[in-house]
């Protein structure tokens, strides 16, 4: 078990865990349960993240989500609420069923950086064994009241996600199985940032790994690995009618190395060529890569230097950690 110490605060134990059940078999590239007690952590108690919310929403990063969503919808935050209702309207009826909100990027509150990286820091080693480079370390809280549900999707940063409080349902595929999201979809969202090709089929719930997560358990995931969660009011109770998780993501130098091939992919789909993917030819992909950050800061620059090419960001803007 890897631990990090870290000094005392209100209400802490003063050192915090995170661990695989068999530390010698975590791998970058695999699903793996994990065990943590960050949920004991004072800046993850629901009073702190309720500040936390309300520091961020000036900034348009809490994110709601409307009730509703199956697996298959296509998965939407809005800065507004789906009412109308202000931040602090919408923690003061927080434990109304389906309530949800997402707090984007919480790294940009220092006392919250600082938490992230200890957390990313305690595997650190294991990670850049298989991935060296860890970099731009981001975290998103997901605080919703049964019955909620975040619909299927993938992601460009590998995952270390834990659950806080109350219980949540993690579904998990192997981001390298072509029959749940074809390689061609993966291209178009690290490239176009679009999930339109990213679509749930039920059938492919029996091809996951399930995780009925409580507060100290979690899941480390790799880059663009498929997921959802959901969450039921039959699990609530009295003081246990939110249920809490946060994604710790991370780069390192293979999702940059990736990313750059996929956007050389995608320049060589448009003069006509049938480009391998990443992974099928390795002497390929280190030429690509290298050709990659070049496109990659061409597109930045010319986010920076056209003003009309702003109105066009999405389509425009490089892969995050990329170049």
């Amino acid at each position: 078990m890897c631990s990090i110490s870290q000094p005392a605060m209100p209400g802490s134990t003063g050192t915090y865990h995170l661990w695989a059940d068999d530390p010698a078999a975590f791998s970058t590239h695999r699903i793996t349960p994990l065990h943590h007690n960050f949920h004991e952590h004072p800046l993850f108690q629901v009073a702190e993240l309720i500040k936390l919310g309300k520091e961020l929403a000036p900034l348009e990063q809490c994110r709601f989500m409307r009730p509703g969503l199956t697996p298959a919808s296509v998965i939407a935050h809005d800065s507004r609420h789906p009412d109308g209702r202000s931040i602090d309207e919408f923690f003061e009826r927080l434990e109304e069923p389906a309530s949800s909100v997402a707090l984007y990027n919480i790294e940009v509150i220092p006392r919250y950086q600082a938490l992230l990286w200890a957390v990313v820091g305690i595997m650190q080693d294991s990670v850049e064994a298989e991935q060296p480079d860890v970099f731009r370390v981001n975290g998103f809280v997901f605080i919703s009241a049964p019955p909620s549900v975040t619909p299927f999707h993938i992601d460009r940063e590998n995952n270390f996600w834990l659950q806080l409080h109350g219980r949540k349902i993690m579904n998990v595929w192997d981001h390298r199985d072509r029959r749940i999201v074809p390689a061609e979809a993966v291209e178009d969202f690290i490239v176009t940032h679009s999930l339109r090709k990213v679509r749930y089929r039920e059938e492919f719930r029996t091809h996951s790994q399930e995780f009925h997560a409580r507060p100290g358990d979690g899941v480390y995931f790799p880059s663009t690995s498929p997921h959802m969660t959901r969450s039921d009011p039959d699990w609530t109770g009295p003081g246990d009618r939110v249920s809490i998780s946060i994604g710790v993501t991370f780069y390192t130098s293979i999702t940059r190395k990736v990313a750059r091939v996929h956007q050389v992919n995608r320049v060589m789909r448009r003069c006509g060529l049938s480009p391998r993917y990443p992974g099928e030819s390795p002497r390929t992909d280190a030429f690509k890569a290298s050709l990659g950050g070049l496109v990659g800061s061409a597109r930045a620059k010319l986010i920076a230097l056209d003003p009309s090419a702003r109105r066009f960001k999405l389509a425009t803007t490089p892969p995050p950690g990329s170049y």
